[in-house]
């Protein structure tokens, strides 16, 4: 063999670099921001994104598998744990977070997409050598095949109880959300098995994005003509909403950018609109909102104000979200006013307006499906801490109505203590001088909104965030 000879002759198993893959090192840093800073994955994900598509690294289809792997991952979390558990031979607190993303990402692919299984795990296995290192990616290479030998059904019957012998941990498995929500999500909605895991399962889905028609400024009718007839839906419920059944970036269509219009979910429409149609005693002229912020509710209700011939005031408690109130109001059509204002030491007079919206701070347990990764930060104890605050702002929104006003009551979430148990606390200490409105009247078309007289929406049953809305009527 001739000196030539040997130089081409490989010396043992060459060293290759690993191959960087967009998609999922995207999809691993929002994990990661998710998990490290507790960040939002609906905050971190859109600019990276778009800084993505600038520089030319992502196609539509590249946008849609980074968004699937983020929030599938993000929906799944639980259930993935308990099967990557089944997998380790040691307990997953001490499996390295980042490890565990790409672990995740991996399960993700594997049981809930339709990638091929030998694709999922090399592909892991490749953003593993390049964000781990070659030695711990051998460990997600041994951990996925285990994976691969069951598809997801197969897992469940081998990590989930039996419904029969622990009905809410077989549904928190199943349905990947922890046991404390499962119960108390059951709680609220009542009824059997059928109905909460209806509810679960579609706390898993992708929601549809919907736009709101900001009154004065634009209508339904003009942003669907605007857009492909296929891709703007009617709301279902709400005149002012547009659905997007085919996603996309709100951002890029007009009215959005020039703020005629925003993303709202329909049921914060609904129940912001119930509020402008329930039937007062006397003058009509002054509103409030009294948690504004981020000013989605308050930039409906400032046109719709405007229309009457009323003028709405915007309370949020930090300037930085007030900030964004006054973006949301900019450009609308009639007086109004945003102030940076604690909604429990307020600046106005008591019995200063006649319609107020207290949105309350709360759990977020009704927007899951947006938020999936709130249900891992949630624990019971934050509603210890939620309580004397919404008790204090619905105190506030009495106070502040004039007697024969309208109080709207409303929370992003279905727990009872957040919603009944906090109005009929209100109501005992006024002692007669507030009375519960029936508010399904002023939800016209909508179905199932039970026996009244407060009002519940679920995302399985009206297609909607889970938002609870009680009117009170002050008497005296």
């Amino acid at each position: 063999m001739n000196e030539q000879d040997r130089r081409r002759r490989p010396q043992g198993k060459p060293h290759r670099r690993p191959k960087k893959d967009p998609v999922r090192m995207l999809a691993f840093e929002v994990l990661r921001a998710v998990d490290e800073r507790d960040a939002y994955a609906n905050l971190v994900l859109p600019p990276l994104l778009r800084k993505a598509r600038q520089k030319g690294d992502f196609d539509g289809r590249d946008a849609a598998l980074a968004t699937e792997l983020v929030y599938g991952t993000l929906r799944r979390q639980g259930t993935y744990d308990a099967v990557i558990a089944a997998c380790v031979d040691r307990p997953l607190r001490e499996v390295d977070p980042p490890v565990l993303d790409v672990l995740s990402l991996g399960v993700h692919q594997l049981l809930g997409t339709r990638i091929p299984s030998h694709a999922a795990v090399s592909a892991s296995v490749e953003l593993a050598r390049v964000v781990l290192g070659d030695g711990r990616a051998k460990f997600v290479n041994a951990v996925l095949r285990k994976v691969a030998q069951h598809d997801l059904d197969g897992w469940l019957e081998r990590v989930a109880p039996p419904y029969d012998e622990d009905p809410e941990e077989h549904l928190a498995v199943v349905h990947s959300h922890p046991r404390w929500v499962v119960s108390a999500l059951w709680d609220s909605l009542g009824g059997g098995r059928a109905g909460v895991e209806e509810l679960l399962a579609a706390d898993n889905e992708r929601p549809e994005v919907t736009l709101v028609a900001r009154p004065g400024r634009a209508t339904a009718e003009e942003i669907r003509d605007a857009l492909d007839d296929e891709a703007a839906l009617p709301g279902r419920w709400s005149p002012y909403a547009v659905r997007l059944s085919e996603g996309g970036e709100p951002g890029a269509i007009d009215a959005v950018r020039e703020g005629r219009a925003g993303v709202q979910d329909e049921g914060s429409q609904l129940v912001a609109l119930a509020l402008a149609n329930a039937p007062l005693e006397g003058p009509d002229q002054k509103w409030l909102d009294g948690c504004a912020g981020p000013g989605g509710k308050a930039a409906l209700l400032a046109g719709l104000a405007a229309e009457r011939g009323a003028v709405l005031l915007a309370a949020e408690k930090q300037p930085h979200r007030a900030g964004l109130v006054a973006r949301a109001l900019a450009g609308n059509p009639g007086p109004y006013q945003v102030i940076a204002a604690d909604g429990l030491r307020p600046p106005w007079r008591p019995g200063s307006f006649d319609r107020v919206l207290m949105d309350v701070p709360c759990t977020g347990l009704g927007a899951l499906r947006r938020r999936p990764e709130a249900r891992w930060r949630r624990r019971p104890d934050d509603l210890d801490d939620f309580a004397p605050l919404q008790r204090g702002l619905l105190r506030t929104a009495l106070e502040s109505v004039r007697v024969g006003g309208v109080v709207a009551y409303v929370t992003c979430s279905p727990h009872l203590a957040e919603t009944r148990a906090v109005v009929d606390d209100a109501l005992k200490q006024n002692d007669g001088s507030a009375e519960l409105l029936d508010a399904r009247p002023q939800l016209a078309g909508v179905p199932a909104l039970g026996d009244g007289p407060d009002v519940q929406l679920w995302p399985h049953l009206h297609g909607t965030d889970a938002m609870y809305l009680a009117l009170i009527r002050r008497t005296g």
